[in-house]
């Protein structure tokens, strides 16, 4: 949006603190030279007295005291010694605490719409003035009504339509710092194509009874797969009408082309409990009206109240995006099992261009000590949680998702980056709903100007409770480093990581190491591969180039298989347990679809791991040994032993009350070699040896030993 007013300041002035004012003379004006500075607004001038004067490279810089209150939004100018007038800017007074606490709001925002009226509520407290912009979304009518707001308490705008708006288009006109800039409600629940405008639209036609759901009880009791709507449902052969949409998802009972399950039924038949999408919400760099030009994962936040288009039938329409994103969540808990959205409020996809910072520019954001934008997303710019208005709108957001859309979790995208008592609050809300809902993010430190201690990174996992971190610990020592392409991990033979496995086998709490990463188990989401970075495959492809197939095979299927039994909460990317590969590209958030689909005919040619897979996943679901709740539960049932010959012993005993098994032995073998394990001389069950998960007639040994196949698990139990 073009400003509407042209500015040529000769010196600036800028309010940078309730009580201090920061003026700026350029040298080509007068010198830089003042002895005085007065400010003017519509009560009696107020002299300003001169605290500091520096001389920078451009400007001489005053810093000068403010004696009596001034109105943030209101318009004023400062004058100095020389006559000359400019506008008081706002400036860093909006990152001050005195400016949270002052202008901190709790009541309605956004769009209160009934059939009879609607009221819009816009908190913009710098602004000295505000408009609202209607169209109607008949392209016959052209007219734009546009309506003065009242400011309120608080620096909210009020105004109230007395018509039936549904169906309309909407935006808000504000004047800050002398500059109009139109912007898009940041509380709009809906847009319009390509999210060009707000639009108003009635909820209550779109509402859906939420299915019951299988109880989950702890947080360990679940298995997440990771998958991304396009990728799911666009392969040649997925079986899928609605290839890249919403709807793909909801279809049932679709099929390969050697007629074997695809899409949700396949993945219900996985027996995972949860699903994860990547983002839903409106994003950029897809173009709605031509989808198929451009990919993206959807890490380009634009309006997180509402879905995003391309995944509709028909984005022009806001209804259709809305009812069938509900419709999607409604088919997939239907199958029993739960939604987790992926959600970025880590940053905004471009800070110039976002509602937040047209309505309060410079609020929304961290700023370093030199006053420039922050950077530790790596994208730009980093949202500033710890702001109270900031975190209402996160806090917010996340009740509306929940509420409107029955959502079951959430999987926070750089987590590192917001506060731990923003994380908080949102865990209080997910509880006020329902207290099995998963919370999930990544807690990677990054360079952002907040203290350490409050930030939600996993060092700070002690502050919060029932919140998940991906466990890159796991991650690497498993597979090998992430950003060292050719380290390879314990699962991969590399043996100098094996005395770091226990812990991690033990849901990384402090019992095999003095200081757990985790204070429960289930803040540990256990995982080696994701839509991030190398597929597993690939990495293995790369790092054993000149093994066979089936060797390599053999790698990924133990790496999957510890994840799945390991302590804490299991996490598969889709397509991990048939290999998935991504042709070694890295970094695929905007490859083609070619690289990035579910590729449906690599599920059919390894369907055997398939079921391999799919067995442990049972396996897990059916023993609570593999789901321990608790510190205390993992140190009373859990012992791991290093045999001399390497093979690790994961031993879980005294289960009497826990289902079938008094006592189960896993027994890793990452050589190049079969081993032996070594167990009491009585008579065991043999529940998984190579590539086969046993359901039932299970083999039996009556001896002290078994021998282990080289780079597999064996599993036992009586």
């Amino acid at each position: 949006m073009r400003n509407l007013i042209s500015i040529r300041r000769s010196f600036f002035a800028y309010l940078d603190e309730m009580s201090l004012i920061t003026v700026l003379l350029p040298y080509s004006y007068y010198n830089g030279e003042s002895t005085a500075f007065r400010l003017k607004g519509d009560s009696h001038p107020i002299n300003l007295v001169i605290e500091s004067k520096e001389k920078m490279q451009h400007f001489v810089k005053y810093k000068c005291h403010l004696n009596e209150t001034i109105q943030i939004g209101q318009k004023y100018e400062v004058e100095d010694a020389n006559k000359g007038v400019t506008d008081l800017q706002i400036g860093a007074v909006i990152r001050t605490a005195s400016f949270d606490e002052e202008f901190y709001y709790d009541g309605p925002l956004g769009v209160d719409y009934s059939s009879e009226k609607s009221i819009f509520y816009l908190w913009a407290p710098t602004a000295q003035q505000v408009k609202l912009v209607l169209k109607s979304s008949d392209p016959a009518i052209e007219e734009r009504r546009i309506l003065e707001m009242e400011r309120q308490e608080k620096g909210v705008w009020k105004t109230i339509y007395l018509e039936d708006l549904e169906g309309w288009y909407y935006s808000y006109l504000v004047l800050i710092n002398l500059e109009w800039k139109e912007a898009i409600d940041p509380y709009a629940v809906a847009v319009s194509v390509n999210g060009e405008t707000g639009v108003i639209v009635d909820l209550n036609k779109t509402k859906r009874q939420k299915p019951v759901l299988p109880a989950l009880e702890h947080a360990v009791d679940s298995v997440i797969y990771e998958t991304h709507i396009r990728d799911l449902t666009i392969h040649p052969d997925s079986g899928i009408r609605q290839k890249g949409k919403y709807l793909g998802v909801t279809e049932l009972n679709t099929k390969t082309k050697k007629n074997e399950l695809s899409g949700l039924s396949y993945i219900k038949d996985l027996g995972i409990t949860h699903i994860e999408f990547l983002p839903v919400h409106d994003f950029e760099e897809v173009d709605e009206l031509e989808v198929l030009k451009k990919y993206n994962w959807g890490y380009n936040p634009s309006h997180y109240n509402v879905p995003e288009g391309s995944y509709s039938t028909n984005p022009i329409d806001p209804y259709v995006r809305i009812n069938e994103l509900k419709e999607m969540i409604h088919a997939v808990q239907e199958q029993g099992i739960r939604v987790i959205l992926d959600v970025v409020y880590n940053h905004v996809y471009k800070k110039e261009d976002s509602s937040f910072e047209k309505i309060v520019p410079g609020y929304f954001f961290r700023y370093d000590k030199y006053g420039m934008p922050s950077n530790g997303t790596g994208v730009g710019n980093d949202i500033a949680s710890e702001r109270s208005m900031v975190r209402r709108f996160i806090v917010d957001s996340v009740r509306f998702w929940i509420k409107e859309y029955q959502i079951d979790g959430l999987r926070f995208d750089l987590m590192g980056i917001l506060d731990c008592q923003t994380m908080n609050e949102v865990r209080s809300v997910c509880n006020s709903f329902d207290k099995s809902i998963l919370i999930i993010g990544e807690g990677w430190d990054l360079a952002t100007p907040l203290n350490k201690d409050k930030k939600a990174i996993i060092a700070n996992q002690h502050l919060l409770p029932r919140i998940g971190q991906f466990n890159d610990q796991f991650r690497d020592k498993l597979k090998g480093s992430t950003f060292q392409l050719y380290d390879r991990g314990y699962a991969l033979g590399n043996k100098l990581y094996k005395d770091d496995i226990p812990e991690l086998l033990a849901g990384s709490v402090g019992v095999y190491k003095e200081n757990g990463m985790f204070i429960e188990p289930g803040q540990s989401v256990n995982y080696v591969e994701s839509h991030d970075n190398h597929t597993l495959w690939d990495k293995i492809e790369i790092c054993f180039s000149n093994e066979s197939e089936e060797w390599k095979q053999k790698k990924q299927r133990l790496a999957t298989s510890l994840v799945l039994l390991s302590q804490g909460i299991p996490f598969i990317h889709s397509g991990q347990e048939f290999f998935r590969t991504k042709n070694g590209v890295e970094n695929s958030y905007q490859s083609p679809d070619e690289i990035n689909q579910l590729d449906w005919d690599r599920k059919d040619q390894f369907i055997g791991n398939v079921e391999y897979i799919k067995g442990l996943i049972s396996l897990r679901r059916n023993n609570r040994a593999f789901r321990l709740p608790s510190v205390e539960a993992i140190q009373k049932h859990l012992i791991i032993n290093q045999q001399s010959n390497d093979v690790i012993q994961y031993i879980l005993h005294d289960l009497k009350e826990m289902g079938e098994w008094e006592s189960i032995i896993v027994f890793i073998n990452v050589n190049d070699s079969p081993e032996e394990g070594f167990c009491k001389e009585e008579c065991w069950n043999i529940l998984v040896e190579g590539d086969t998960v046993y359901q039932r007639d299970y083999p039996t040994i009556h001896r002290d030993r078994i021998m282990v196949k080289p780079v597999s698990i064996t599993i036992i139990a009586k």
